[in-house]
C-alpha cells in the first residue's frame, strides 16, 4: 500500500481522535461514551493502514491529547485503556480460543482498571466521585467492560462490511 496514503489516513485519524478526546474533556456528561467512540479509531486504523502505522497513530494521539487538553483524566484513560484496547483485542482475538481470550481480556481490563482507579483516586479526586463499595464497583465495571467489548466487535464488523474493500 502507498506510504503517503497511510500517512494521510493516519493524520486524519489522529486529528479525529484528539478532537474526540478534547470533546470528552470539556463535556459535562457522556465522557466515557465519547472515549469509547475515540477508541474505535485504533481498530479502524489497523484495518486500513496496518498495525505498525496504528501504533504511530496511537502514540501521536496520546501525546497530542495529553498536551492539548486541560483535564488530564481523559487522556490518561485513553492512553491506558481506550487507546490500547484496540491492539489488545486485535492480538488476543487472533488466538481463536474463546475462553483464553476472555481470560486475557479480563486480566488486561482488571490491571488497567486498578491502575486507573488508583490514579483517579489519588490524583484526580474531582474526576471520581463514587460512593459505592469497591466490590460493587468492580462487578459493575466487569459487566460494562463486556458490553464495551461486544460493542467494539459490532463496530469492527460493521466497518469491515461497509468500509473495507477486499
Amino acid at each position: 500500500m502507498n506510504k503517503s496514503l497511510n500517512i494521510a489516513r493516519g493524520g486524519l485519524l489522529i486529528a479525529l481522535t484528539v478532537l474526540l478526546i478534547y470533546i470528552s474533556s470539556v463535556s459535562p456528561t457522556s465522557k466515557l461514551t465519547i472515549l469509547t467512540v475515540a477508541s474505535a479509531m485504533i481498530p479502524y486504523s489497523i484495518m486500513i493502514t496496518g498495525v505498525k502505522n496504528s501504533f504511530i497513530v496511537y502514540a501521536a494521539t496520546s501525546i497530542l491529547s495529553f498536551i492539548l487538553t486541560a483535564s488530564k483524566a481523559e487522556p490518561v484513560a485513553y492512553i491506558l485503556l481506550f487507546g490500547l484496547y484496540g491492539f489488545i483485542k486485535y492480538y488476543i482475538e487472533s488466538i481463536n480460543k474463546v475462553l483464553l481470550e476472555i481470560i486475557l481480556k479480563l486480566v488486561y481490563f482488571n490491571a488497567t482498571f486498578f491502575i486507573l482507579y488508583s490514579l483517579y483516586k489519588d490524583l484526580f479526586t474531582s474526576a471520581i466521585n463514587i460512593k459505592l463499595s469497591i466490590y460493587v464497583l468492580i462487578a459493575a465495571a466487569q459487566v460494562v467492560f463486556f458490553i464495551y467489548d461486544y460493542a467494539m466487535t459490532v463496530v469492527i464488523n460493521y466497518i469491515k462490511k461497509r468500509f473495507i474493500k477486499n
